[in-house]
């Protein structure tokens, strides 16, 4: 299956590490995305698509619009809630790049080291494309069980990743697609361990290798008490930062002219997961959706309306905050895609 190509950063482009360079609306697309701003922060857009809390474009390496609610700006942080999840892949990137993690090669959680344990062949692709077979329930309706809720705020909350590392196998590992944030956890702490890191050792090393060369100022992921970085859900930033973000996996993981992320890493998020995810809205491919703004899109997609999309053909990435309830999450979504096809 073939990418779509990235585009290459223009040699008088400056980088954003510092400040984002600024550049005007193509004259095709301004006046509807002007429209489409002025009706997601209008009384209607809210009842329509939940609070739009931020957006932020940026097309050509360059913040073309944004605008806020009232009372935030640019220098307001805002949960990442589960965008966070392809922060993590970007995390076991630099560590698969060092050779510290091995994609293939069983993960080796400790809670499935007993005797003909199973899930011991759970290997660290099987975990990123959300096909690691374990139990895992993934729900956030009041009423319903939900593993997830019980791993961030009930039983699992001090170590997140043990938690998730717990369940059974539900399915034979590399057969079924299933979302889980526990996935996640159980990454992020495979991440500390190969690092050798925990806790605020970890933090800082996020910053150092991904971060700070980013100009990512704002990041404030946080952690469990057993040191595992929290990286199903929880990375407040700017809207502006995870632009910035963004604007890594759109350059294929090149920042100033230095490769950060693994040559092919970005094309393996992009990439999408073998077993389709029936009941999602969008396509998957490790840690990152696909497809949500059309063909060869990908997003960071998190719960209450937070999206960072990215499309290469147009080389736009589109960052929207809100608060969404889960009966409007799709016209949200379905906004962000307009916002995109302005620019078509």
């Amino acid at each position: 299956m073939s990418l779509p190509p990235f585009h290459v950063q223009p040699a008088d482009t400056p980088w954003p590490t510092e400040a984002w360079p600024a550049g005007d609306l193509p004259a095709r697309a301004a006046p509807r995305v002007a429209a489409l701003l002025d009706d997601a922060f209008s009384p209607a857009g809210v009842a329509r698509l939940g609070e739009t809390l931020a957006c932020v474009i940026v097309q050509g390496g360059r913040l073309r619009a944004e605008r806020y609610a009232p009372g935030l700006g640019p220098e307001d942080t805002q949960p990442s809630w589960s965008k966070a999840k392809s922060i993590t892949h970007a995390l076991a990137g630099l560590l698969v790049g060092e050779g510290r993690l091995d994609l293939h090669a069983p993960l080796g959680a400790p809670e499935w080291s007993g005797p003909g344990d199973p899930r011991a062949a759970i290997t660290l692709e099987q975990l990123l494309r959300m096909s690691s077979g374990l139990r895992f329930q993934e729900a956030y309706v009041p009423g319903e069980p939900s593993d997830v809720i019980e791993m961030l705020w009930g039983a699992g909350q001090d170590d997140v990743a043990a938690f998730a590392a717990r369940f059974p196998l539900e399915h034979p590992p590399g057969t079924r697609w299933s979302y889980a944030s526990g996935t996640t956890n159980i990454v992020a702490r495979a991440c500390g361990q190969a690092a050798g890191l925990s806790g605020p050792a970890f933090e800082a090393w996020m910053r150092e290798r991904l971060f700070d060369p980013l100009g990512m100022r704002s990041a404030m992921p946080k952690f469990d008490r057993a040191g595992t970085f929290i990286g199903s859900s929880f990375c407040f930033c700017t809207p502006r930062d995870f632009a910035r973000f963004g604007l890594l996996y759109l350059r294929d993981g090149v920042w100033e002219g230095r490769r950060l992320l693994p040559e092919g890493w970005v094309d393996h998020a992009r990439t999408p997961t073998p077993q389709p995810p029936d009941t999602a809205d969008f396509g998957y491919g490790a840690h990152w959706w696909l497809g949500m703004a059309g063909p060869g899109s990908l997003s960071a997609n998190g719960f209450d309306g937070q999206y960072t999309v990215l499309v290469p053909e147009l080389d736009l990435v589109v960052v929207r905050h809100g608060r969404t309830p889960l009966d409007k999450k799709d016209a949200a979504a379905a906004w962000v895609a307009q916002v995109v096809d302005a620019f078509r």
